[in-house]
């Protein structure tokens, strides 16, 4: 199987590492002409996971978003959610036909919002059943690092799940497989919501006490809200029956990394509001995507029609969007955590 990537970013970076290391030639797109040249030189992303080398002659990089579809059989776009709706849209409407696509976005794409796979099928027919994710919990400076980490991939084909994670096994790597593709794309956005939502905790001060009591209520209020959503694969023809255990490594696993982590930038930009920054000099400050902020938008409308319980992301929306004061939001948080 060939495999191309889109977007070279920290999350991007890691994956190619990842392939590369497995012994697999890439195409990879960056819209950066001279970070292309630097990699090729330097062997190594100049803007990001600096300490992740690279064999060049594995590297087929290009700023050609339609070359890495051309060569490849399986795309993996690891582009920001904010950015993945201008980055496709110019594309020729045929361009996914016959290809399998894996998913390694953690957000809501803000325009429409919508989850990747939705936003594949209304613009360019792509079917669940061509569709993969690829999930935590899973730090990208533990990847360059080579600690021992874990994916986990998501697919309604389960047997194409199984082959395409056997492409990403190394002996710092460990795979596990699910079927769950909303739930785990639902998962990956909301903990970057309550890591925003820890990050202002440690911001304001509070102690690791208070700190593990919200992310017990936040780790429930996901789980009320997956079980809510009551996502049926309906796409392929059948109903997939879950047993889903939301204590899980993609579910709780991921939640708690992205909360506690220093490596987390969902926590840095909750921490920077915490301690009085405006939302747009944080994230001037971190020149990083967190997706938590728009996530927690798109997760409040999106709430509307599903009526689930989440104070906390609600009141983590109201700080971003609507000017609540981060003191004010969390003297609401205290006395409904239980």
């Amino acid at each position: 199987m060939n495999f191309g990537i889109l977007g070279s970013g920290s999350w991007g970076t890691a994956i190619a590492k990842i392939l590369t290391d497995n012994g697999q030639t890439i195409y990879w797109w960056n819209r950066n002409e001279n970070a292309i040249n630097q990699i090729m030189l330097r062997r190594h992303n100049p803007h990001y996971l600096r300490g992740a080398y690279f064999d060049t002659a594995q590297l087929k990089l290009t700023i050609n978003v339609a070359e890495v579809f051309a060569h490849s059989d399986c795309v993996i776009i690891a582009i920001p959610s904010a950015y993945v709706e201008t980055t496709l849209k110019a594309l020729d409407k045929n361009i996914f036909a016959g290809k399998k696509v894996i998913s390694a976005v953690k957000g809501i794409l803000p325009e429409q919002t919508l989850l990747l796979n939705d936003f594949l099928k209304n613009e360019f027919d792509v079917t669940l059943d061509n569709y993969f994710t690829i999930l935590g919990p899973c730090h990208a400076e533990e990847v360059a690092a080579e600690k021992l980490s874990y994916l986990t991939f998501s697919g309604v084909d389960e047997m194409m799940t199984h082959h395409i994670a056997q492409y990403f096994k190394t002996d710092y790597l460990n795979t596990i497989e699910n079927n769950d593709i909303y739930g785990v794309q639902y998962a990956a956005v909301l903990k970057n919501i309550y890591a925003v939502g820890a990050g202002m905790a440690h911001g304001l001060d509070y102690g690791d006490n208070f700190l593990s009591v919200l992310i017990a209520n936040s780790a429930d209020e996901m789980a009320g809200f997956l079980k809510m959503a009551g996502i049926k694969n309906v796409e392929v023809g059948h109903t997939i029956t879950r047993t889903n255990n939301y204590a899980a490594s993609v579910y709780l696993g991921d939640l708690l990394v992205t909360c506690y982590s220093l490596y987390s930038r969902n926590r840095t930009f909750g921490n920077m509001i915490g301690k009085g920054y405006s939302v747009k000099s944080a994230q001037i400050e971190m020149s990083m995507v967190a997706e938590g902020y728009h996530a927690s938008k798109g997760i409040f409308h999106i709430n509307q029609a599903i009526k689930a319980d989440m104070p906390i992301a609600e009141i983590v929306y109201q700080i971003l969007w609507e000017g609540l004061s981060v003191k004010e939001g969390f003297n609401k948080i205290e006395p409904i955590l239980v």
